[in-house]
């Protein structure tokens, strides 16, 4: 029997982010409550933008994650198209090769988020494992804020490595650009 047997989980297309846009959106405005009301970046419309972004890409995904009716959290993200300026942000030196996307090696996970009364339960393990689960690429990457210490050690636990620093806006906080071989996320 699964550690958390209430919790279901469901997957969407496109088409799916469209029928849950306001509670995705809902949950992005109660986890960020103080960044929506005081950065351009963050507000609802620049939100809904990336997500349409995202939502426009191939092999976009979105998971959420239900307790009987209420949204615990969601994981969203595309497959990283040839030529991606998923990397052009990045304020590290490395090997090219790490950061040319041929449109199918990469997927990015856009988003891992946990409301509140839900977090340090083992439930964004759970979203980013079946956000995982199924994907053809090699491997994965995200951008974690790296003063997110709680969000860090668990990607650090969970496998990842920290690539370098990474903008992706010119209006974005840099963040800890990360990447997993999901060969490695399937053993552990």
């Amino acid at each position: 029997m699964s550690q958390y047997p209430d919790l279901r989980i469901t997957t969407h297309d496109a088409a799916g982010l469209a029928a849950n846009m306001d509670a995705v959106l809902a949950t992005f405005a109660e986890v960020y409550v103080h960044e929506v009301a005081t950065d351009p970046f963050y507000s609802l419309p620049r939100y809904q933008e990336r997500l349409n972004a995202y939502a426009s890409r191939a092999g976009f995904s979105l998971v959420m994650g239900h307790l009987d009716d209420e949204l615990v959290g969601y994981a969203l993200g595309f497959r990283l198209p040839s030529g991606s300026g998923w990397w052009s942000g990045l304020q590290d030196d490395v090997d090219p090769e790490l950061v040319t996307e041929d449109g199918t090696r990469t997927v990015a996970i856009c988003e891992i988020m946990v409301r509140e009364p839900f977090r340090r339960r083992g439930y964004a393990r759970l979203l980013h494992d079946a956000f995982l689960r199924d994907r053809t690429e090699a491997r994965a990457t995200l951008l974690v804020d790296p003063d997110n210490t709680p969000a860090k050690t668990a990607y650090l636990s969970w496998g990842w490595q920290r690539l370098g620093g990474v903008r992706p806006f010119a209006d974005s906080p840099t963040y800890d650009g990360m990447l997993l071989a999901l060969q490695e996320a399937a053993r552990s």
